[in-house]
């Protein structure tokens, strides 16, 4: 076991180590690990304040900014107002200016009062309740020693929680899955309740003594969750169920919600009592011991508990699961269960879950009822995809605002103000929309916001080239708005208009930029003016971003001007003579036709998208992120290769778009696989996806690179790393290899093109 060991950002303090029920399920009494007998009742005033103060140093120590007490038992109640204003005080105390705590008490509710209430206000102490749902399915398990229902008081309790004093206080309710329970009868008790959460756990089981199936069924569990979840989203799924937001969100490519699911490490640890540091309380069903670690508050600290091997094994992520859990496409959403249920003697807890066919079988049926749902509309829908960069390039222009914080001065806000003017009208908005839309802003936002978050000196600088976007809006907009803007070097470039040399090289001020009938006028400082017409040729003070439709191709900007250009695999040319321009336009157009002809849908999709094209040349270029609808195309008079060279880039910055706006894969880098196009190549997932994703484009062009894609997709659909999304993308892709020598393409290039240009 390699790597730091992870620190405790929660700790299960038991208060009182008896409860007043008897429920038959309960792991602290009915199974493996009775060490419960020889404990103390109640938690002593000494072992209080010196987990307090372990506590507290763990913080200090690891920067830790909150931290969580879970005030637990037995039942924690038993321990009496007194005690636990005792515990609230002491930990209150001890990281008062070290690290936010919170405070929480899972409890069975039977003793709940007011007066409990009150204390629990007074210190934001939240409360979680243990109910299993009707009387029916509470009393099958949750009775009093002598038989009697504890329903009405736990009703009651949750009754006193919902009042308005209180209501800020509720945590929600733990429910313990029971298979004879009808599960639509326990979802709609809890849910009439209205707690602000719902948690079903599963019962504690291991391969030595696992759970009751009493018909038998390898997924009876998954079974009765799938009827809970199915009864939820009837309902309107308005109150959220953290197992099912659990599985949603890795489904998603987000992170676990809960202990029991996911590869997320433990930072969990239990102070009991006496004392005593343990791991996870669940671990008491495995065995006799199998939570302890031989350490207490007196003598080590929180890191020494870290550093336990058991501890340890619960902190590795995919590493610490058995191989079959590693080879399993839904590790990723299960984690191999939870720890406890590995449980095989023999083999410790190297084993999958005793529930894992249950998982697998959850997770697949939650996967199949709302895939459609949990889908980007940009994965399938030509316009969402480019809306959705737009929003992000808002988004980014936003937090740019907001990181600079008042540094920008006043040319910043200046430029902010118009800004927002432009927006309030119809024609601004479409103006603004455009410049914003335009590739190459994005990399400059991303550039500035990286170079204020790395602290370089020059990045408040490059982020007041706003007012030269402001002025491209509102010349494109022709609102009769005087915006003052800053050029640089004797040049003010304003993104998808051009360039306008105002002064020597070196030479750095302001002039006002106002639209004007048939283009815009250039005030200096001095009140020079010129008037500049948009488009036209090249001249001794402007120089115009050229555009073309050459052929069937849409009409592009052909822009070798923007200082931010210079973001792709190869450098950025430098501005083209007007010859060069028409020829590498005439190029494009031809190789365009190719692409009509071999691949209309995809031709169709970038018409919708592609907005601009960079000529590059050879050689190893800045790689840099831009906003989606650019391409950076090196020139080749064969136009059948530029053809290639067209799609691959299409296809990529589809690709890397669709990155920039949902999750199609999640834990890139923990397998490998091997390229079926090239075996002794090994890469993650996401290079399988680029890879795969390049040559279904190109096949269309290039039947040969048809070779191997059946399998790699095979591959990828195995695997655990896509989300609900990169399936679909992957669906997608098998739609277009079913087409790719069918009616919807034809084949016209030769294979000869194939392995050189893939790369």
């Amino acid at each position: 076991m390699t790597g730091p060991a992870v620190p405790f950002r929660e700790i299960v303090l038991k208060v009182h180590s008896r409860c007043d029920l008897a429920c038959d399920h309960c792991y602290v009494y009915e199974h493996a690990d009775q060490s419960w007998r020889t404990r103390p009742k109640t938690v002593s005033d000494h072992v209080i304040a010196k987990t307090a103060q372990r506590l507290a140093e763990h913080a200090k120590t690891h920067a830790l900014p909150s931290v969580s007490v879970i005030l637990h038992g037995g039942e924690p109640l038993l321990a009496g107002p007194r005690r636990l204003r005792r515990v609230c005080e002491e930990f209150g105390s001890a990281l008062a200016g070290t690290a936010e705590l919170d405070l929480r008490i899972h409890t069975n509710g039977l003793q709940l009062s007011p007066r409990y209430l009150d204390l629990f206000d007074e210190f934001g102490v939240k409360v979680g309740i243990s109910l299993d749902g009707d009387r029916a399915a509470n009393d099958r398990h949750r009775r009093f020693a002598d038989g009697r229902s504890s329903h009405p008081l736990v009703l009651k309790a949750v009754e006193l929680l919902r009042q308005d004093r209180y209501r800020h206080l509720n945590l929600g309710l733990l429910c313990t899955v029971d298979i004879e329970n009808d599960p639509h009868a326990v979802l709609d008790a809890l849910v009439a309740l209205e707690p602000p959460l719902i948690d079903f756990l599963l019962p504690h089981a291991t391969w030595d003594e696992p759970p009751p199936r009493p018909d038998g069924s390898p997924t009876a569990y998954a079974e009765w969750l799938l009827a809970v979840f199915d009864r939820w989203q009837e309902t309107g799924g308005q109150i959220p169920v953290r197992l099912f937001s659990s599985v949603l969100s890795t489904l998603s490519g987000g992170p676990s919600l809960t202990e029991s699911l996911g590869l997320a490490p433990t930072d969990l640890v239990v102070v009991e009592t006496d004392g005593q540091l343990e791991q996870v309380d669940s671990l008491k069903s495995a065995y006799e011991g199998a939570a302890a670690t031989g350490f207490d508050v007196f003598s080590h600290t929180f890191d020494d508990v870290a550093a336990h091997p058991g501890v340890r094994a619960r902190q590795l992520g995919l590493a610490g699961v058995s191989e079959t859990c590693r080879r399993c496409p839904v590790v990723r959403s299960c984690g191999g269960g939870l720890y406890t249920h590995r449980y095989r003697s023999g083999s410790d807890f190297d084993n999958p879950s005793v529930y894992c066919a249950d998982l697998e079988a959850l997770v697949r049926g939650i996967e199949a009822r709302t895939s459609a749902g949990s889908v980007s509309p940009a994965l399938t829908q030509r316009n969402e995809l480019v809306a959705e960069q737009h929003d992000l390039t808002r988004t980014l222009l936003a937090a740019l605002h907001e990181s600079l914080d008042g540094r920008g001065g006043a040319r910043w806000e200046e430029a902010w103000g118009i800004a927002g003017e432009i927006e309030e009208s119809v024609t601004g908005a479409a103006g603004l929309d455009r410049v914003l839309a335009h590739p190459y802003t994005r990399t400059w936002l991303l550039d500035v916001l990286e170079g204020l978050h790395s602290e370089r000196p020059e990045a408040v600088g490059q982020a007041l080239r706003l007012p030269a976007y402001v002025a491209a809006a509102a010349v494109r907009s022709g609102l009769d708005l005087a915006v003052p803007a800053d050029y640089r070097d004797g040049r003010l470039f304003l993104p998808t208009l051009g360039e306008v040399r105002i002064a020597g090289p070196g030479e750095a001020g302001r002039v006002r930029v106002r639209a004007a009938e048939d283009g815009f006028l250039v005030t200096g400082e001095d009140g020079t003016e010129r008037r500049i017409v948009p488009g036209g040729v090249d001249g001794a003070d402007w120089l115009p971003v050229r555009y073309f439709a050459p052929g069937g191709a849409p009409l592009f900007a052909l822009d070798d001007l923007d200082p931010y250009r210079d973001c792709f695999q190869a450098p950025a040319a430098p501005r083209l003579s007007s010859t060069e321009a028409n020829t590498w336009a005439e190029a494009v157009g031809d190789a365009w036709g190719l692409l009509e002809r071999a691949a209309p849908g995809q031709a169709a999709d970038a018409s919708e998208s592609l907005t601009t094209l960079t000529p590059l040349v050879a050689g190893r270029g800045a790689g840099r992120p831009h906003g989606y609808g650019t391409l950076g195309v090196v020139m080749t008079d064969d136009r059948q290769e530029l053809a290639v060279r067209l799609v691959r880039g299409l296809r990529r910055a589809r690709l890397r778009a669709l990155l920039d706006v949902t999750d199609l894969y999640a834990m890139d880098g923990a397998w490998e696989y091997r390229l079926p196009w090239e075996r002794n190549v090994k890469v993650p997932f996401s290079g399988l996806l680029a890879d795969t994703h390049d040559r279904v484009g190109l096949s269309f062009l290039v039947p040969g690179f048809l070779e191997g894609v059946a399998e790699a997709l095979d591959t990828m659909e195995g695997a655990a790393e896509p989300t609900v999304g990169g399936m679909r993308l992957l669906k997608s892709l098998r739609e277009e290899v079913r087409g790719a020598h069918g009616a919807s393409g034809m084949n016209i290039l030769p294979n000869a093109v194939d392995q050189e240009t893939v790369r």
